[in-house]
């Protein structure tokens, strides 16, 4: 069977060398990013580089910030507990171990969810989050460090585990949370200031990209780099993910009779990129070739073996190798895949999605402003 291959630029950067190689400019020993007194790391979730050049129009300042060779490559799985993961610590997902949207816990011998399920599925977020963020290595250096969100973010598991080491600082308006980003930077030299935007990302998956809401949120957003980076600061912008839209012609809805659930004990990962954890004694190369059979040309198959062999998750740590699936299903084009048996059909209501390996959701914007500019 073919590997899964994450598509976009072989020039694209890897989002996992952003923050690091900001924390590097603060002591002027950065390979990218010029000295600065001051950093702002600025993520956009959701917005892919494809989908800020279709909408330029309603993202004038974003869009006048790059061209088509300022972007980076997002990690696999393309979702948000992965790559926002990748992001602060600098490490790819077989490292961190957040490797997909629900994975196995080998403690408890079921899927858990990386985003909000923390403290309903009991996870610990110090040790399930296996590696330093970038905010502790900054405090290690002696160095503030911020971490500007909505203030509902501040105390969940997810933050927990990845803004470890920052100083939260709440601010619901998007725009107030840019001018709070700046302004912390200005007001202490030498910190490493991380602003969080999900607008785009909601929006998108509530009413698919190009909906009026989506572009409402574009352009709330691009109103937000309206605020002028103070004098010293550098600021890079970027996103976690992109997004394709799934009509619903183009659900796979996986039911009982169904013979690729044959064999599978759980399905994990999320619609655009499954896992698929068997029953004992079940091969995984049997199950991969039914998916490859059944699926056609809706999706890659490959066992967790061969995915971990080709390098799709970097390097894997021993105790991170039975959170990823015996199988893995990357959605192609606009397909997704759900498990139609349960009994919460509201997954199936969500319009823009991401998680697999298309350009849309790989490929990202890397924005230089400020100091880092020129």
């Amino acid at each position: 069977m073919p590997p899964i291959v994450p598509t976009g630029p072989l020039s694209a950067r890897s989002l996992t060398g952003v923050a690091p190689d900001i924390l590097a400019s603060l002591s002027g020993s950065a390979e990218m990013l010029a000295p600065v007194r001051s950093a702002v790391l600025i993520v956009i979730d959701g917005l892919g580089a494809m989908q800020l050049r279709a909408h330029a129009g309603h993202a004038r300042r974003l869009a006048a910030l790059g061209g088509k060779k300022d972007v980076a490559r997002s990690v696999f799985p393309s979702t948000t507990a992965a790559a926002l993961t990748s992001i602060l610590t600098g490490s790819e997902p077989g490292q961190h171990g957040l490797v997909g949207y629900r994975v196995m816990d080998p403690a408890r011998g079921r899927p858990v969810n990386q985003l909000n399920g923390y403290e309903r599925d009991g996870l610990d977020p110090a040790s399930w989050q296996r590696r330093p963020t970038v905010f502790e290595r900054a405090a290690a250096e002696g160095r503030r460090t911020f971490a500007v969100g909505l203030g509902q973010y501040s105390k969940s598991g997810l933050t927990a585990a990845i803004l470890r080491g920052a100083e939260y600082v709440p601010a619901d308006d998007v725009r107030a949370r840019v001018r709070l980003a700046y302004e912390l930077a200005a007001a202490e030299p030498g910190s490493l200031v991380y602003c969080y935007l999900p607008e785009v990302d909601q929006a998108g998956h509530r009413h698919g990209v190009a909906s009026d809401e989506w572009v409402a949120a574009l352009e709330d957003v691009d109103g937000a780099f309206a605020a002028p980076v103070p004098h010293g600061v550098g600021a890079v912008a970027t996103a976690d993910h992109g997004m394709v839209d799934v009509p619903r012609h183009r659900h796979v809805l996986l039911q009982s009779e169904d013979p690729r659930l044959d064999g599978v004990a759980h399905l994990g990962g999320e619609p655009r990129l499954l896992h698929l954890y068997l029953e004992d004694d079940v091969h995984a190369a049997d199950v991969a070739r039914t998916w490859e059979r059944e699926s056609g040309r809706s999706a890659d198959v490959v066992t967790r073996d061969d995915a971990i062999a080709g390098g799709v998750f970097g390097p894997v740590a021993d105790d991170v190798v039975p959170r990823i699936g015996d199988v893995l299903v990357a959605a192609r084009g606009s397909w997704a895949f759900y498990d139609d048996r349960l009994a919460d059909k509201r997954p199936q209501d969500m319009i823009g999605q991401h998680g697999s390996t298309t350009p849309e959701e790989v490929v990202v914007p890397l924005l230089r402003l400020g100091a880092y500019a020129g």
